[in-house]
């Protein structure tokens, strides 16, 4: 079966599959609950989801012949994270698996069910798990970075826009990594000659408010953090920045992808590839405590030319050389 195909069935009917199929085959059927953190049409929704379903396939993992697989998306309030989180753990999976910021919600609802994330900035800060290395209790899972690489996307701003003096971070202020990644950018400031300050993500109103009110200067920039709310409300913050002409950088690629100038991050994707490969590993008897967490293998620059010609902006030629991809 095509991709494509394979999960637009899932898309459609995941939820209600008839686990009378377990009569029907051979192996014993074991049951997944998947949690993403954006919305069902988001298209990294859709690529994260790919990439977990052919990790899974390529470990003899199969819909319908030996794996149920239980999703729930988690473009809401927190509310609405906790009441599906309920609703996964009621169905008894043997596993699952939490995407960002929807790990709060399922760890409040279980201790005891195998949890594996991806995209969890600081696990252990966040007290998710005890230690990379001996994760402990029952989560484990692949983490994007540690909380001081946030002081990289300030040193790449001042790189391609060497006259910015202020700039305006947005972050998520009850995503605690949110306010961590401000910490670790308003560290670095003073060296670089910037003056910091933290914008909220509340809601659409409260950033274009906070963004309008901000750019007042040439000399202004923007920079993104990770965390849910930014990347829900990403095609807003990347109409203001370039509405303003505010040179901006971007935690992810597909940031950039969608219009923004400039990121430097992890493999969004990649991770839920390899979530797969201890899914496998739980399903076959190993337990969370054991396996550690896991960092990314690689970082990647990503620059958007079209957006940059649009502000006004000449990209140095050394970051191009460094860039791993070219959007033109």
């Amino acid at each position: 079966m095509r991709r494509r195909d394979f999960i637009t069935l899932l898309g459609g009917t995941a939820a209600a599959w008839p686990l009378a199929a377990r009569a029907q085959q051979g192996e014993r059927m074991r049951r997944v609950g998947v949690f993403m953190n954006l919305a069902k049409d988001d298209l990294e929704s859709k690529s994260r989801l790919a990439a977990l379903v052919e990790g899974l396939q390529q470990l003899g993992w199969s819909e319908g012949r030996n794996l149920h697989i239980d999703i729930r998306w988690g473009s809401g309030d927190a509310d609405s994270f906790r009441r599906q989180a309920a609703e996964l753990v009621t169905l008894a999976p043997d596993v699952m698996i939490a995407s960002g910021a929807t790990l709060v919600a399922l760890q409040q609802m279980t201790r005891t069910v195998p949890i594996v994330f991806a995209n969890v900035a600081d696990p252990v800060g966040g007290g998710f798990v005890e230690s990379l290395a001996q994760p402990g209790g029952n989560t484990t899972g692949f983490t994007p970075f540690e909380i001081g690489f946030s002081a990289k996307w300030l040193e790449l701003l001042k790189e391609i826009a060497p006259r910015v003096s202020r700039a305006a971070v947005i972050r998520d202020a009850v995503y605690t990594v949110g306010t961590a990644q401000f910490g670790a950018i308003q560290a670095v400031a003073p060296s670089l000659g910037v003056v910091v300050s933290p914008v909220g993500v509340r809601d659409a109103h409260e950033i274009e408010r906070a963004v309008v009110a901000f750019a007042r200067s040439p000399n202004d920039g923007l920079i993104v953090t990770a965390g849910p709310s930014t990347a829900t409300h990403r095609a807003l913050i990347i109409a203001l920045a370039a509405r303003h002409r505010l040179p901006a950088v971007y935690p992810y690629r597909y940031f950039v992808a969608a219009g923004g100038l400039i990121s430097y991050g992890p493999d969004t994707v990649d991770p839920f590839r390899r979530v797969a490969s201890y899914v496998d590993r739980i399903l076959k008897g190993e337990k969370p405590a054991d396996l550690p967490v896991q960092a990314p293998t690689k970082y990647e620059l990503v620059v958007n030319l079209k957006t940059a010609k649009a502000i006004g902006l000449d990209v140095p030629a050394s970051v191009l050389a460094r860039a791993d991809e070219v959007i033109e």
